[in-house]
């Protein structure tokens, strides 16, 4: 074996070694060099202004770590503040609903859903208060991760592409454009437009005079992660229940306001401003990235999936082309 598999052999054994050792926080470095990889442009837009290398590297960190409070901190303000009260408006539900719609009549049992909500609810708000501590230490390693890349992005572009032969090189830079649209598309036009969400529905359900409009506010927003389905789940389980207290004029008043402002306008608002730096990526198949990575990876999947899948269509693409430039006989 010469030099070069040697050092290949034993790079690839470390590395297993180092994340089976590491498994715990695994998925917190994976996320830290997805954001690096992505705040690099403005890290080096910064280095051309003027700052030092190490300055913006940290000024980068500090936008990273803000972007992640910004994102987390509508979440976190309704699980500490309307959980509880959540809760009890679910347990005062009543065991069972009789539906009353055209002079035709249901009865829906709730004591089983509303049992499970509650207790879920509970188990919710005590693993969120003991994994505080984790979250921490794991806040601390994201922030040293990014900054650490951040502030060797030249040595680590250069350690990468050299494991590379030349004449592949092509191929590995196509990638990296297509993950870095990749990450662009579920981090910025994600966070954009769910911010967008967050303002149009804050406004939409308090005009409608929702006492909880905070907490649904919030739950539109983090349903623009959901591809696909997005907010319009929330509208229409708002239009069940109104159909369910037997008042189907707010049912359809909440269904069509909330499919046209909440789950339609900031997609029409935001999307299209962004898309030319996001990648060609059809939305079935983001959805099977999306969902097929939360399965088999838990939280890290949502952002995991969706790149390997752009990047196997990348590569797809690139066969396809090397194919087509054999010549086949017709016969």
């Amino acid at each position: 074996m010469d030099r070069r598999h040697v050092f290949g052999t034993l790079f690839g054994f470390l590395a297993v070694a180092a994340a089976a050792m590491l498994a715990d926080v695994l998925a917190t470095v994976f996320f830290a060099v997805t954001v690096a990889y992505l705040l690099s442009p403005l890290r080096e837009e910064l280095t051309r202004r003027g700052l030092s290398s190490w300055g913006a590297s940290l000024a980068a960190t500090v936008t990273a770590v803000l972007a992640v409070f910004a994102l987390s901190l509508p979440l976190v303000v309704v699980v500490l503040l309307r959980l509880d009260a959540i809760i009890a408006f679910l347990s005062a539900l009543p065991p069972t609903v009789t539906v009353e719609v055209y002079g035709f009549s249901t009865s829906v049992t709730l004591a089983d859903a509303r049992s499970t909500v509650v207790s879920f609810g509970r188990s919710l708000a005590r693993s969120f208060a003991l994994a505080a501590p984790v979250l921490a230490l794991k806040l601390t390693v994201f922030v040293m991760v990014v900054f650490a890349l951040l502030s060797r992005t030249a040595a680590t572009h250069r350690a990468l592409i050299a494991l590379v032969p030349h004449t592949y090189r092509e191929v590995v830079r196509a990638l990296s454009r297509r993950a870095r649209a990749t990450l662009f598309a579920i981090y910025v036009l994600q966070a954009a437009t769910a911010a967008g969400t967050f303002v149009i529905a804050l406004v939409f359900f308090y005009l409608l005079g929702y006492p909880y409009y905070l907490t649904l506010a919030v739950l539109s927003a983090l349903l623009q992660f959901l591809p696909v389905v997005g907010p319009s789940l929330l509208i229409g389980l708002l239009a069940v229940a109104h159909l369910l207290a037997g008042d189907p004029a707010a049912a359809a008043l909440v269904f069509v306001g909330g499919a046209l402002l909440v789950a339609w306008l900031p997609d029409v608002l935001i999307r299209p401003r962004l898309a030319r730096e996001t990648a060609d990526l059809p939305g079935s198949l983001y959805f099977v990235g999306f969902v097929g990575g939360l399965l088999t990876l838990g939280p890290v999947g949502i952002i995991a999936g969706p790149l390997a899948v752009a990047l196997v269509v990348e590569m797809a693409d690139h066969l396809s082309e090397e194919l087509n430039d054999v010549r086949v006989s017709e016969d």
